[in-house]
């Protein structure tokens, strides 16, 4: 039986959510219970990009692919993780090189974002540079375990880079107790359609 690490975020109320706004929150509601003799149900309202989540094009492009588009074969496989955790502010082309990237690699992004369970407003992100280097070579999928694959870059050019060239952005994962090295990946969005990101649970198999 494989070691399997749970890398999903955990929904609550009070979970880290983007720059901690407080309308990003899920909301977890009772609508019936068992002092009023009927089952226990719950209303769940949640943004589409609460915890472990994967972008669709349609996040940053105008007429882009929805997130039905993203099919399992290429959510689940081989994968690598990159311990970043010595990096501060961001992930350049240069930090990336000595990995000897492959095309078509599935790669999960481990940084400081992973040693807590509190937003960070200065996150290690890809600077636009490294995810040009990275569409270029033709990976497939890279995981962050920040909420957001980029910050501070006008224009949205990390997402807009990857996105145009099929790079799956996947964001929100927990990478504390997991080694840099080589896994089995598993990610599981909810089957929406028609939207631009979903919510997932993601575990990497060892």
């Amino acid at each position: 039986m494989p070691k399997i690490y749970d890398i999903s975020m955990t929904i609550d109320e009070n979970m880290q959510v983007w720059k901690s706004y407080e309308h990003k929150k899920p909301k977890i509601t009772n609508v019936q219970n068992h002092d009023e003799g009927k089952p226990h149900e719950s209303l769940l309202a949640i943004n589409t990009h609460t915890g472990t989540h994967v972008d669709a094009p349609l996040h940053m492009l105008a007429g882009g692919e929805t997130i039905e588009t993203i099919s399992l074969e290429r959510l689940v496989g081989p994968a690598r993780v990159l311990d970043l955790t010595h990096l501060k502010d961001f992930i350049t082309k240069e930090d990336l090189e000595p990995f000897a990237i492959q095309r078509g690699e599935r790669l999960l992004f481990k940084t400081t974002s992973s040693l807590t369970e509190e937003f960070m407003l200065d996150f290690v992100f890809l600077r636009e540079d490294g995810a040009k280097y990275l569409a270029d070579i033709g990976v497939g999928l890279i995981a962050t375990d920040a909420l957001g694959i980029e910050r501070a870059q006008a224009e949205y050019p990390t997402h807009r880079t990857l996105m145009r060239n099929d790079v799956i952005i996947v964001e929100g994962v927990r990478l504390k107790e997991v080694e840099a090295g080589n896994y089995t990946l598993v990610i599981a969005p909810l089957k929406l359609t028609g939207i631009d990101a979903s919510p997932a649970r993601a575990f990497l198999m060892a």
